[in-house]
C-alpha cells in the first residue's frame, strides 16, 4: 500500500510550534521582535546600522543575522553598537524558528530589547516560516522595480510594513513609487509604508517613529 507524506506541511507544522514558543519567550521578556525580509542588496544591514545609532541608549537593541555564509553582517552590526549573532544557513534559503531560538539563547537579550531578525536575502522562502516575531517587515529598493509585490505576493501579503529603500536614487531610475504602493495594497490592503534612504538618512525618522510607536 502506497502512502503520500506531505513533508513540507510537516516541516511547517513543526516550525509553527517552535515559533509559538519563541513568541511566548519574547512576550515574557517584553521583547519586540521584527522579522526583516528582502532580496539581497536592498539595504537591510545598512538600515539596521543607522537604526542602532539613531536609537542610541534609549532602547536596547540586539540582532540575529541570517546569511548563507560569512560573518560580515554581524561584524557590521557589532561595530554599530549592538550585540549580534550570525546564523549561517549553508544551502538553506531562510531562517527558521529553531535557528532563531538558538541564536537568541546566545544573545540573552535583556527585558525590553528591540530584536531585529535579519533574514536571508530572499523574497520567497522566508515568507513561509514564522519565527515568533511581533512584526514582519518587507523591504525592497527603487532599483528592483515596482512590480515586486505582484511577483512575490506571499511575502507582501504577510507583511505589516513595507520599506521602500534607496529613495536617493529615484531621480536616476524609472521607478513609479505610487504604482509600487498600489501593487502592494492590492496584495495587502492593510500594509503600511515607509520610504527612506539608509545612505543619506532621508525618511529615517519615519522608520524610527514607527518602531517607537510599537515598542513604547
Amino acid at each position: 500500500m502506497q502512502r503520500l507524506i506531505n513533508v513540507q506541511e510537516d516541516l511547517l507544522a513543526k516550525n509553527r510550534l517552535l515559533a509559538s514558543r519563541n513568541s511566548g519567550y519574547f512576550d515574557a521578556r517584553s521583547i519586540m521582535a521584527l522579522n526583516m525580509m528582502s532580496s539581497p542588496g536592498s539595504g537591510k544591514t545598512t538600515l539596521l546600522e543607522r537604526t542602532i545609532k539613531a536609537l542610541g541608549e534609549h532602547k536596547p537593541v540586539a540582532v540575529v543575522e541570517g546569511d548563507q555564509q560569512t560573518l560580515n553582517d554581524a561584524r557590521r552590526i557589532e561595530a554599530a553598537g549592538a550585540p549580534a549573532v550570525q546564523v549561517n544557513t549553508g544551502n538553506a534559503c531562510h531562517l527558521d524558528a529553531e535557528m532563531v531560538l538558538e541564536a537568541v539563547k546566545k544573545l540573552d537579550p535583556p527585558p525590553g530589547t528591540l530584536l531585529f531578525i535579519e533574514n536571508v536575502g530572499n523574497l520567497i522562502c522566508p515568507s513561509l516560516f514564522e519565527l515568533g516575531e511581533n512584526y514582519r517587515v518587507v523591504m525592497f529598493s527603487v532599483t528592483e522595480g515596482e512590480d515586486k509585490p505582484l511577483k512575490y505576493p506571499t511575502m507582501f501579503a504577510r507583511a505589516d510594513l513595507c520599506i521602500i529603500s534607496k529613495t536617493d536614487l529615484l531621480p536616476y531610475v524609472t521607478f513609479d513609487l505610487a504604482q509600487a504602493k498600489d501593487h502592494a495594497l492590492r496584495i495587502n490592503p492593510g500594509i503600511q509604508f515607509v520610504e527612506l534612504s539608509a545612505l543619506t538618512g532621508e525618511g529615517l525618522d519615519g522608520w524610527i517613529r514607527w518602531l517607537q510607536d510599537r515598542s513604547s
